[in-house]
């Protein structure tokens, strides 16, 4: 064994590898014995493309390589903003919305025959879905006035797009399908091709704090024939993701028992209108779905006449298995893929995106006939040696308030090394950019980049995150800035008095809300020796002015409504709370971010050197919400080390930029 100081180990974990050799796994889809998924290439500055995967095991791009303008295609939605639903695929065609001006294109099989079917004029769609008997194309369309234009309250209505291409030029060929509330997502169509289902919900609310499923009866033109029913949810209950069975039953999720849980709606026609009967299927104190933060999300599945394939979420970590229509019987499947992301099913075969605890995140394909799992795609082409891989141990301590805090340690790991005797490991705690969000275990080299440099790392579910129950998500109702620094506070230093951290040198890191609870952590706190903001939010005012539609009201649960909540936004603003911040700091921020504008780390970053804190700021040209780009990825990563190795007092083994700390 090699001993050498943590944070210096030689990883073979290299930042511009896990930029380069990375994809972003997202949608996955199933049509007769052809498998579909799409892949962000961050060396292909983060465009994502649309992969097949015929039934000879036959791998083919099926998005063009060129769009008809002669520029490139981004199969990728900007409605808000975080997008999702992309695409969607038919019995011939395939239709899906392209970033660069955000249009929906039909497009062969082959990728080639690119058509437009929308006009160029400022509405972005999601959540497409074919209905090949109409010859349409629903979606949700967001409405920003012009060409590449942003409006922070876009109308938004749900759509009949025509296959055809005679709305390719004018709006006046597509048909409203719905529309009065401020958000709709999830239009999902009835087998026999009668009925449609969606979600909607209006401010303040949140998908996941008061939603509502309905269901239409659709005219031959692809509109209802009469107003859409309301099948479950409502102002304080949260129903999502409607899912129709063959026999023309709906089945959806909602949380009115506070936890996610499935039910059964069958659609009867008593002397001519629709009557509904809705029976719980599985009643459970786990969560069958997963907070709506973009379009197209799927955790439920159709398998055959009488199964649902499902994940769902048991204590932290995600499962997968089948649930019976009949009588809701609950089968978990044993294996070590877990499925983190969306999923399709065909009567032998079930598609996800997975996790694996000592594997690279995939896209992965069960044959159900024999039990057996093939990666059809891997989100790295990197490899890790078994005897330096750190795998999660479930870890829980007690919040400030009386609840359970809870999160994921990962021991610093590396192959033939060690740290000198009587040392104690860095601690970086990471968090999740929800706030309604959550993390789960699993090999994810983000996370070996910095155990294989001699860290532990604290992956933390504070209190708000889902998949605990509506009562855990709710502790933060009011208290954003208060119960998440509070658990992310008390389980870093419950992981130093356990003789597993450094005490001495906590770090803390998180992007977007997480990096809200960072800086927060940072100025009401003394437990962190530094942290890293990734376009993270100094100024919770400024962003209930100058944010998207989506999250324009989000606020108004997490603090209070804005302007009478106004004290209280100042009290838990960062930005105004400066003169608290004594650790270091850094600020990593996209130049393009519209979800949280550059100005929020500008500001920071000014207030700081106002008070002589040693800060940097560091923006990436072009970068948005999320960094995309393998330049990007690369600068970040690396700056980011260089900057604890200064701050910390280790000597990275890589050779990192220089970090000008401003005082």
């Amino acid at each position: 064994m090699t001993t050498l100081p943590y944070g210096s180990w030689p990883s073979p974990l290299l930042a511009s590898d896990l930029a380069g050799a990375s994809v972003r796994l997202s949608e996955v889809a199933i049509l007769a014995g052809d498998t579909y998924w799409t892949e962000g290439r961050a060396a292909e500055q983060g465009r994502t493309v649309l992969l097949r995967r015929d039934a000879a095991g036959s791998l083919s791009r099926v998005s063009p390589e060129q769009a008809p303008d002669g520029g490139t295609f981004d199969v990728r939605s900007r409605a808000q903003e975080y997008g999702g639903g992309a695409f969607a695929v038919g019995s011939d065609v395939v239709v899906a919305s392209r970033k660069e001006d955000d249009r929906v294109y039909r497009f062969a099989l082959d990728g080639t025959e690119a058509t437009p079917l929308t006009p160029a004029d400022g509405a972005r769609y999601a959540d497409l879905v074919i209905d090949d008997e109409r010859g349409l194309v629903y979606a949700v369309a967001e409405d920003h006035g012009e060409p590449g234009g942003f409006r922070t309250d876009p109308t938004t209505t749900l759509v009949a797009i025509p296959l055809d291409g005679s709305a390719a030029q004018s709006r006046e060929n597509v048909a409203v399908v719905f529309s009065g509330t401020d958000f709709v997502n999830a239009p999902r169509l009835s087998p026999d091709g009668r009925h449609l289902a969606f979600v909607t919900w209006d401010h303040p609310n949140m998908p996941w704090d008061g939603s509502t499923v309905r269901v239409g009866e659709l005219t031959a033109a692809g509109t209802l024939r009469s107003p859409a029913l309301a099948v479950a949810g409502g102002a304080d209950v949260s129903a999502q993701e409607p899912v129709w069975t063959p026999a023309g039953d709906l089945v959806h999720v909602d949380d009115r028992t506070g936890w996610w849980n499935l039910y059964r709606t069958e659609l009867a026609r008593p002397e001519g209108w629709l009557e509904l009967r809705t029976r719980h299927l599985h009643p459970a104190q786990v969560e069958f779905s997963a907070p709506q933060w973009a379009f197209g999300p799927r955790t439920i599945a159709v398998l055959d006449d009488d199964h649902l394939v499902l994940s769902w979420v048991e204590e932290g970590r995600r499962r997968l298995g089948t649930m019976r229509l009949a009588n809701g019987e609950l089968e978990a499947w044993i294996g070590d893929w877990s499925p983190e992301g969306a999923m399709a099913a065909a009567s032998d075969r079930v598609v996800f995106v997975g996790s694996h605890p000592r594997r690279p995140a995939a896209v992965v394909e069960l044959e159900l006939a024999e039990g057996t799992t093939t990666v059809l795609a891997s989100s790295t082409s990197l490899t890790l040696d078994e005897a330096s891989i750190s795998e999660a141990e479930p870890v829980s301590w007690a919040a400030a308030d009386g609840a359970q805090g809870h999160g994921f340690y990962y021991p610093p790991t590396l192959a033939d090394v060690t740290g000198p005797q009587g040392e104690l490991p860095p601690l970086l705690v990471l968090i999740h950019g929800g706030p309604t969000a959550s993390t789960s275990p699993g090999f994810a080299p983000g996370t070996q980049y910095w155990t294989t440099r001699g860290f532990a790392v604290l992956d933390v579910n504070y209190g708000g995150s889902t998949g605990y129950g509506r009562a855990y998500r709710e502790r933060l109702e009011k208290a954003w800035g208060i119960v998440d620094v509070a658990d992310c506070a008390t389980g870093a230093a419950a992981m130093a008095a356990a003789g597993r951290a450094d005490g001495a040198r906590l770090a803390i890191r998180g992007g977007s809300a997480g990096g809200f609870t960072t800086l927060a952590a940072l100025a009401f706190t003394d437990t962190f020796a530094a942290g890293t903001s990734r376009y993270g939010i100094g100024d919770l005012a400024a962003l209930a002015a100058e944010t998207h539609k989506f999250e324009a009201r989000y606020l108004d649960r997490l603090v209070g409504p804005y302007p009478e909540a106004a004290a209280v936004y100042a009290e838990r603003s960062p930005l105004q709370h400066v003169e608290g911040i004594q650790a270091p700091v850094l600020l990593l921020q996209g130049s393009e971010d519209r979800v949280v504008p550059p100005a929020q780390s500008t500001g920071m970053a000014a207030a700081l050197r106002e008070r002589g804190v040693p800060v940097a700021y560091v923006e990436l040209a072009g970068e948005g919400h999320g960094f995309r780009g393998a330049d990007a990825i690369t600068l970040a990563l690396e700056t980011e080390l260089a900057f604890y190795g200064q701050v910390l007092g280790f000597e990275p083994a890589d050779d990192v930029p220089d970090v000008d700390l401003d005082a």
